[in-house]
């Protein structure tokens, strides 16, 4: 380009130069005039040919500026003046002016791209980009995680990496009319992960203003993990059905024995026995919300520990006192041994009364007539105490030992019924326990009884 323009300055000069002699030639040799006069009259002709030719070179120049400098102020609004009054000079400033412009637009642009980049990394939803084709662009490391997917995903459909034909004519449909959905979908997974998807188009200027149906020019997927949500809502589920079901039977005795009273039974022989049935049915009924109570205590924020100094055999010991009586009806003897005597810890006193209780209560409940309690404590190797209550029952099944401390859970639900345990006892211990910092478990063999633990963090006296 730049010999172009120097070819057509230098064609243009040789030209006037010969024209010029040629003019004064024929004044100087033809018409017999003076040689400064002849060259005087030559640079006269010239002039206006000069003039012409040069505005045919320089207008396209003078035009580009000019152009130039109105891009500059219109996109970047910057006054752009040139300093020089030649064209050249006003073309090269507002070309310097255009590509510093852009380098500062390009450094923007950058600087924005890794803000959003490190925002994507950031964030704990996965993120799936899909152009207008329908393949991948881009995929964050959460969506990585969550779905284990390879590094390697650009290019590819999302059906190629996620195997789910519902995601895939979701991302199909987003792109043709341009209208986001959401749909939910479980991920074979180790553990069967069930993730809530949000499809959005990426669409133009003109359809952000309402412009739908006329197709993306890519996708946003937003990935949410809702399995624990899922799990909670379970969890929700049964617990309102077991309630439902605990409550339902004590009601429908008492309804039912206060009814046949009403119709006539109440001066019969057979009316005290009645009452008394309604009476254990109303305690039943008292028990229950009594521990649903303790629960929702224990596990809202609200619940606190009182944290003490504690013996454990004073502990034990007015535990004993509590339960002596149930024990002494079924003839069941308690004995307990301490590995280190005087072991001290820092606890809640009501608290872990109350998971003795309920650990000695349901001991005496399931295990044999005149049978054997032993209660063990220790100290560990991680230094905590640990608590052992062993009975000499029935025992639990081996299936049924990692669900034994869920609410309402029972392993011989008629047995359980008859003995009046309300199925919360266990789930409170492990509550308390917990919130203490400690750990509970259950062992057992089938015939030879079960044995419960519980550890309790030793924290030093100072």
């Amino acid at each position: 380009m730049r010999l172009r323009l120097q070819w057509k300055w230098m064609a243009l000069f040789i030209f006037l130069l010969l024209l010029f002699f040629v003019i004064q030639g024929y004044l100087l040799y033809f018409l017999k005039k003076p040689f400064l006069l002849s060259s005087l009259l030559s640079l006269i002709i010239l002039i206006p040919l000069v003039y012409f030719l040069t505005r045919s070179l320089t207008d396209p120049i003078w035009e580009t500026a000019q152009r130039a400098i109105q891009l500059v102020s219109s996109i970047f609004s910057k006054e752009v003046q040139g300093n020089s009054k030649d064209e050249l000079g006003s073309l090269s400033k507002a070309i310097g002016e255009i590509g510093n412009q852009l380098r500062n637009k390009i450094e923007e642009i950058s600087k924005e791209k890794d803000y959003f980049q490190t925002i994507l990394k950031g964030m704990t939803e996965g993120v799936l980009v899909v152009d207008g084709r329908g393949r991948i662009s881009m995929a964050n490391d959460a969506l990585r995680n969550l779905l284990s997917l390879s590094s390697d995903v650009a290019d590819k459909m999302p059906l190629e990496v996620i195997r789910n034909a519902e995601l895939e004519a979701a991302i199909r449909k987003t792109i043709q009319d341009g209208k986001g959905m959401a749909l939910e979908f479980t991920v074979p997974t180790p553990g069967l992960k069930t993730v809530e998807v949000n499809v959005v188009g990426i669409l133009s200027s003109s359809q952000s203003v309402g412009k739908e149906g006329e197709g993306a020019r890519g996708v946003i997927a937003v990935f949410h993990d809702i399995t624990r949500l899922k799990e909670l809502e379970k969890i929700r589920q049964d617990f309102v059905a077991n309630v439902s079901h605990e409550l339902r039977t004590p009601l429908t005795t008492i309804k039912g024995y206060a009814e046949t009273l009403l119709e006539g039974a109440l001066k019969e022989d057979v009316a005290f026995q009645f009452v008394q049935v309604i009476n254990r049915h109303a305690d039943r009924l008292t028990q229950i919300v009594e521990d649903l109570l303790t629960l929702s205590k224990i596990e809202s924020k609200e619940f606190s520990l009182k944290p003490e100094r504690l013996s454990i055999s004073e502990l034990i010991d007015g535990t004993l006192d509590v339960i002596k009586e149930e024990a002494d009806k079924k003839g069941v003897s308690i004995s307990w041994s301490e590995s280190t005597p005087s072991l001290f810890i820092f606890g809640d006193r009501k608290g872990l009364e109350q998971v003795l209780i309920n650990l000695l209560d349901n001991a005496i409940k399931y295990g044999r007539e005149g049978g054997n309690i032993k209660i063990s404590v220790n100290e560990n190797p991680k230094a905590e105490i640990q608590v052992s209550v062993r009975d000499d029952g029935i025992g639990i099944p081996k299936e049924d030992l990692p669900r034994i401390f869920e609410r309402f859970y029972r392993v011989d639900k008629g047995r359980s019924k008859e003995l009046g345990g309300t199925g919360l006892g266990l789930s409170i211990v492990k509550h308390i326990v917990q919130a203490h910092g400690g750990r509970v478990w259950a062992e057992s063999q089938i015939g030879e009884g079960s044995t419960f633990y519980f550890t309790l963090p030793k924290r030093s006296v100072s």
